[in-house]
């Protein structure tokens, strides 16, 4: 470690004391991030704003990336299919030779979350509003999700309850709905079946959440892996300490 003048370490002492749960070693970790590529320590403010850049820059490339046509529906990784409960409806309008009605409201399904994943990366910004001292160092020192995984815990009851109305326009505007309906109606009339009409913009909204952390993990591991992927100074700052794990 480079030499600091007194009043240097004194303030590094300070930034560090403040992580009040700090163990021994995190305290040697602390020391290392803060000091990592310059002279002048890093202020916690700085080293929390470094994450939440992180994460917006994830935010939004992540859903840049599934806003995309077919973004959602040509990767089967996030591809939303009928709900589980619902999948046995689609095995037997299957059967019953109506593939292309089921088609066609899947891809409906994916398009309407393609064209409300352009609405997320505001909601998922508004989110990103708080983060304490502790977070932040877990996130920092954690694994290569970490920051995804904090986003996810602190904000998917909010993001649901804003991006659910956001899925039913989109779902409306592209007819997902009234097919929907149409399919279970058909379902419905087959004699002998079980009624059922399970709740379609509620799984929808859910695997499309889900579908924006994938791809949110997958910005946030990019940025903690290459170095060219941190594109300002703070994220290059905040997350050198990753390149020496």
């Amino acid at each position: 470690m480079k030499n600091f003048r007194t009043s240097g370490v004194i303030a590094l002492i300070f930034i560090a004391l403040q992580f009040t749960s700090c163990t021994p070693e995190q305290f040697g970790q602390v020391l290392d991030v803060v000091t990592a590529g310059s002279e002048t320590p890093l202020t916690q403010q700085q080293i929390i704003a470094g994450l939440k850049e992180a994460l917006v820059k994830g935010a939004i490339n992540g859903s840049s990336t599934v806003s995309k046509l077919n973004g959602y529906y040509e990767n089967p990784s996030i591809k939303i299919l009928f709900p589980p409960e619902a999948q046995k409806v689609e095995q037997k309008l299957r059967d019953l030779g109506m593939n292309s009605l089921v088609d066609d409201l899947i891809e409906k399904v994916n398009h309407s979350a393609e064209d409300a994943a352009k609405e997320a990366a505001p909601i998922f910004k508004q989110a990103i509003t708080s983060m304490t001292v502790t977070d932040g160092m877990n996130i920092l020192m954690g694994t290569n999700t970490a920051a995804t995984e904090y986003l996810r815990k602190t904000t998917s009851s909010s993001l649901y309850s804003k991006f659910e109305p956001v899925i039913v326009k989109h779902l409306n505007k592209r007819g997902a709905l009234s097919k929907w309906t149409d399919v279970v109606t058909k379902y419905n009339k087959i004699p002998f079946v079980q009624k059922l009409n399970p709740s379609l913009q509620d799984h929808v909204a859910n695997k499309a959440i889900d579908g924006l952390f994938q791809m949110i993990a997958k910005e946030e591991t990019l940025i903690r892996k290459d170095p060219f992927q941190r594109t300002t100074d703070l994220l290059k700052r905040v997350f050198a300490k990753q390149d020496n794990k």
